[in-house]
């Protein structure tokens, strides 16, 4: 089975997040595209809980036939490391073939990846282009410029959102007083 592994904070999830996934499915052979929001950030970023993240992103991808949001980084119990996730799931799976799933913005930061020449072994990375970071080792932009940390200030500040997240995603938010939503 061809699985996609898509990994991030989705704090929270937005709409670059499910076009990412849309396209891929679109466009790639995948059976399956796994969504893991971390559990405990390696680098030590603040978080909405988990549980929130976790209930977000599956109100943002539930349209989308074959994708499953995982909590397999909760399950763990551990500092989220891709790698570790990434030899859990294929414990688990044997029949698996995964790949990694990033915008051509981790390119940037691979460096800071624990053990990243293995997960590039074990997942083959599927960079998707992404507006304002573009490279020479990257293909064309097909991700709009959304960032969470975006999305979180102008929740914080009370402007609206509805153009950049998922109208379920900020229903959520707001009923569960998220990032200052009103």
């Amino acid at each position: 089975m061809n699985v996609g592994f898509f990994g991030g904070s989705f704090n929270p999830p937005h709409v670059s997040h499910v076009l990412a996934v849309s396209y891929v499915l679109a466009t790639q052979p995948f059976d399956r595209v796994l969504v893991v929001p971390c559990f405990d950030h390696p680098l030590g970023k603040e978080l909405a809980p988990f549980t929130h993240r976790k209930a977000m992103c599956e109100r943002a991808f539930e349209h989308l036939r074959h994708v499953e949001v995982s909590a397999i980084e909760q399950e763990m119990g551990e500092t989220s490391r891709t790698l570790y996730t990434l030899r859990a799931l294929t414990a688990a799976h044997p029949d698996w073939s995964l790949r990694l799933i990033i915008g051509a913005d981790i390119l940037n930061e691979t460096e800071r990846w624990f053990g990243w020449p293995e997960i590039v072994r074990m997942a083959p990375p599927l960079v998707l282009g992404r507006l304002g970071h573009a490279r020479d080792d990257a293909p064309p932009s097909v991700i709009p410029q959304v960032s969470s940390t975006e999305v979180r200030s102008r929740l914080a500040r009370g402007l609206s959102v509805d153009d950049v997240v998922p109208r379920r995603v900020i229903e959520y938010a707001r009923e569960h007083h998220l990032y200052g939503a009103p």
